[in-house]
């Protein structure tokens, strides 16, 4: 049996994590779906479920991680290019110590 491609961790999730390496133009299924990768993405990295609009939530693990700061379409590689941390500025070392990052 082969590994998944992808994985959904979470039903309300709207991003799939990549299991491995996957190539623009390739068919990836996981639970519910099938879903065309629009660009090469790595091991650990997102992609979109379905079509998002800026400004909707990026959700993992049935949470929001972080915020789209463009329309980003099915099948798209989510990462800080096309999307905003939610946890970035809270865990720098600036904002630990109470300065300005």
């Amino acid at each position: 049996m082969t590994a998944p491609a992808v994985i959904l961790l979470h039903p309300d999730d709207n991003v799939l994590v990549c299991c491995r390496q996957v190539t623009a133009g390739e068919y990836v299924a996981y639970e519910g779906g099938v879903v065309q990768v629009r660009a090469d993405v790595a091991l650990g990295h997102k992609i979109a479920r379905g079509p998002l609009l800026a400004g909707d939530q990026i959700r993992k693990y049935g949470m929001s991680i972080g915020t789209a700061t463009e329309a980003i379409a099915g099948g798209d590689w989510v990462h800080l290019h096309n999307m905003k941390s939610n946890y970035i500025e809270a865990h720098t070392r600036a904002s630990a110590a109470g300065q300005q990052s």
